[in-house]
Order: C-alpha cells, then sequence, then structure tokens
C-alpha cells in the first residue's frame, strides 16, 4: 500500500518527553496508512524500528507482528497492542463516477463531509474527498429537513466523472480508503493525529523494548512484544496470536475515552482526563492481582495513575488474552484521548511516557514465580 504524502513535523517540545529519534519514528508510523486487513505497510515500519531491540521477529498468517527477548524461555509474558485504523471500503461506483463505501472498523460517518482521503488502489494511492451539498443548497426550501450524512449518502470524489474513469485510476470494489490528516502538535505538549488509537499503544511497547535493550536489563522470562492486527473488528489479531504464544502473562495497551470534553457523562463514562497519566481498569477479564502489582509499581516509581471500570468486556485485545487457551492472567494499562475515531485524535506526550514507564517497571518486578493464584 502506497504511504500518504503528508508532511512530517519534527518534535518541538522544550521538556523533550520524547526524544527526536523515537519520535520520528512515531511520525512516521502516524502517517503511514494501515487499515483493518491491510496492516502490512505499517507493520514493516514497526518492525524495522524494533528489530534492533529484540532477539527475534515473525509474523502470523494475517499480519499481527512479534518481538521477541528471551525466544528459549518456557515463562512467557506479552505486552501487546493493536496496528490497524477505522477505514473505509469502496462498496459502488455509480456511472457519474462517485464512489459509495462500507464500513472497514468502526469508523464514524458523521466527520466524513468534507473530509480529504486516500483511496488505495492497484495503481497506488489516489487523492480523493468527501463530498457534502453546500449549505445554501441544503436551506433553499424551507419545508426541506435539514440532511444528516449517512454511509448511504456519502460519496467520494476524486475529480473522475465517470465510472471507467474511476477505473482507469486503478480503484476498484473493495479498494479501501483512509483519511488524509497526519499527526501534527498543539500547545502544551498534546498532539493530534488520525490512529493514534491504537497505534501510540505499538510505539509504546515498542519503546519499552529499546528501553530493556538501552538500559542493558536481564528478564527471567521470555518478553513477546505483539503488535496485532483486526482489533477494530472483533480483537481477531489478538486471538489469534494468543493462541499461538500462549502466554503465562499478559499486559495490553489500548487508549481510552478522556471524559473532560462536552456531551460525555462522567457518570457513566468514568473521570478520565489526559495529562494525568495512564489509566486502569476494573473489568471481569483484568486479573486482579496483576492489576494490584501494576498499582504498586506505580506507587513505588510515583508514576501517576487514573482508574476507571468496565462492564463484561473491556472492548479491547485484553479479552482475546484473558479467556484464551486455559485462561491467561491479564491487565488492561490505557492511554487517556479526546475525539476517538476521529482525524484529530487527542493525547499528551507526559502520558506517553507514563505509561511506557509503567508497562517497563512492571516488567521488572515480574518473575516466572510471581503468584497469580486467586486462592
Amino acid at each position: 500500500m502506497a504511504k500518504s504524502s503528508t508532511k512530517k513535523p519534527v518534535a518541538k517540545s522544550k521538556k523533550e518527553l520524547i526524544s527526536a529519534a523515537s519520535y520520528q519514528f512515531l511520525t512516521n508510523y502516524i502517517n503511514n496508512p494501515s487499515p483493518v486487513g491491510f496492516e502490512t505497510s505499517g507493520q514493516k515500519i514497526w518492525l524495522d524500528y524494533l528489530t534492533k531491540y529484540v532477539d527475534t521477529t515473525y509474523t502470523d498468517a494475517y499480519g499481527t507482528a512479534v518481538g521477541v527477548i528471551n525466544p528459549t524461555a518456557t515463562f512467557k509474558v506479552v505486552i501487546e497492542a493493536h496496528a490497524d485504523e477505522i477505514s473505509w471500503f469502496v462498496n459502488y461506483i455509480n456511472d457519474q463516477g462517485l464512489i459509495y463505501l462500507k464500513r472497514n472498523g468502526g469508523v464514524d460517518h458523521q466527520i466524513a463531509p468534507s473530509m480529504r482521503v486516500w483511496i488505495h488502489g492497484k495503481k497506488g494511492s489516489v487523492k480523493a474527498v468527501f463530498g457534502w451539498p453546500a449549505i445554501h443548497t441544503r436551506l433553499s426550501n424551507p419545508e426541506q429537513k435539514e440532511p444528516q450524512p449517512k454511509v448511504d449518502n456519502l460519496t467520494l470524489d476524486c475529480g473522475a466523472r465517470s465510472k471507467k474513469e474511476v477505473e482507469a485510476l486503478g480503484i476498484h470494489i473493495g479498494a479501501v480508503v483512509t483519511y488524509q490528516e497526519g499527526i501534527d502538535e498543539l500547545a502544551n505538549d498534546f498532539i493530534i493525529g488520525r490512529a493514534f488509537d491504537n497505534r501510540v499503544g505499538g510505539f509504546m511497547i515498542a519503546e519499552v523494548a529499546r528501553l530493556l535493550k538501552e538500559n542493558k536489563k536481564k528478564l527471567p522470562f521470555g518478553l513477546y512484544i505483539v503488535n496485532a492486527v483486526q482489533e477494530e473488528i472483533g480483537l481477531r489479531g489478538a486471538e489469534m496470536i494468543a493462541r499461538r504464544i500462549k502466554p503465562n502473562i499478559a499486559i495490553i495497551t489500548d487508549v481510552t475515552h478522556d471524559t473532560h470534553t462536552p456531551m460525555i457523562n462522567k457518570a457513566i463514562e468514568g473521570d478520565i482526563e489526559c495529562g494525568k497519566g495512564p489509566s486502569l481498569a476494573y473489568a471481569p477479564a483484568i486479573h486482579n492481582k496483576l492489576l494490584a502489582i501494576v498499582e504498586n509499581t506505580a506507587k513505588a516509581k510515583k508514576i501517576p495513575v487514573q482508574f476507571r471500570t468496565l462492564s463484561r468486556s473491556t472492548g479491547t485485545d485484553t479479552d482475546s488474552f484473558a479467556y484464551a487457551n486455559e485462561g491467561c492472567p491479564s491487565v488492561l494499562i490505557s492511554m487517556p484521548l479526546r475525539y476517538m475515531h476521529t482525524t484529530v485524535e487527542m493525547i499528551h506526550k507526559k502520558d506517553i511516557v507514563d505509561t511506557i514507564q509503567l508497562m517497563y517497571e512492571t516488567l521488572l518486578v515480574l518473575t516466572p514465580k510471581t503468584n497469580l493464584s486467586y486462592l
């Protein structure tokens, strides 16, 4: 899949919370499209960065990428994120050259009008836009109800004016579509972009591997750094790789909602805010003793954390690992994020640093003799 040509900014934080080299990796990784089922190009970027910090790497049949430290060890610990981003499929091309779509993951149709996209076709990436009627025409009839964007009334316009012209560009049924917007910086160490859900997780687990290598830490177990595919359509990549690795412990990282924005009910979603540290969750799939180890590690290392509760399932790859095989003690460490599943997902650099540190320090206290028995 061809990369977008989005300009790649450089880090400007005076605090240098993230090194220039690491930030460049994050920038390249976020700006690269890696939609559900088509994660290959992003996985190549990730593996290229990770390889020098691990003993070996491999990918499975559907593209989940794994780096391993101490691959011969019998006790296995996983740190995991998911690599895929929400996107669209080309579903129908009409005679006028307008393109109708179908969701690929939980993409939000309400943000689509006027967005710029890449259509990843057989001849490379093609620029297009989500067209939407001008406000003048929408309001020209006062008796007419204001139209709302829906999947069946949204179309892409790539400049072609017939189906034949569209197909000549290499666009075909099943071509995947991603938004163009890439990473950018705001004031006070906030950064925005599409696909922080959850390639920021992929970045953080790679940084944990880097820290272990650079600090010459020797782990008494095998560490599997897992960047799973197809989370956005049902945790599928994690389900497959959990069966293959058969880990003894799994530490999952994903994003969670910052609830300090309008139209979010804290009584339902909890009280989580960007810049105040990673979020730890209570849920049936979360192993209580493992959660206590993470929490105690945070206290000992003075890493700020927040807490939330989740009903039935976590909605993350934690569920796939927790319930795989004979059951795997699992914990979820989440990155607070604003505006999930939009092109302006917003996170705070300090939360990234704190989450990396929390995973890193937790690994250093785990051993094959860690008591995770419920009784």
